[in-house]
């Protein structure tokens, strides 16, 4: 049971990275319709939705505990950092170049982002993501 809950994790997250790469490059947000499974808005990125995210990012105050992580309801944001942010808390230490904010119905939010061996760790913060989601133009 924990492998397979592992597994649709890793799917979950594969897919919402497979989408097509713009012309514009990887400096879009992707928004992601977790119940649809697929994209539903994109929007490219700049230095206010860097400093937004960078907000959450230093709001971290604990590591999400569920079995689960990935909700069956909900959204999912994937917000690319250029330039990539250093991460240095007691749960993690390195440079990471993306988070995705995870959305689910009816709790608060919480993000993931990987290390450089590609190992996922989801992270609860203390930030309102309202300001990030209105400089992206994402609408729940």
């Amino acid at each position: 049971m924990f492998r397979k809950g592992i597994i649709l994790i890793f799917v979950a997250l594969f897919q919402f990275n497979l989408s097509t790469v713009n012309a514009q490059g990887n400096n879009i947000a992707k928004l992601f319709d977790i119940e649809k499974n697929q994209i539903i808005k994109t929007t490219p990125t700049n230095s206010n939705v860097q400093l937004e995210t960078e907000k959450i990012i230093k709001g971290i105050d604990g590591v999400v505990k569920k079995f689960e992580p990935i909700p069956n309801q909900g959204y999912m944001v994937k917000i690319p950092l250029e330039p990539s942010y250093l991460l240095e808390n007691k749960w993690i230490n390195t440079l990471i170049d993306e988070i995705i904010i995870i959305i689910p119905k009816q709790e608060d939010p919480y993000l993931v982002t990987f290390d450089d061996e590609n190992n996922p760790y989801f992270f609860t913060f203390n930030t309102k993501i309202d300001s990030l989601l209105n400089t992206l133009e994402f609408s729940l």
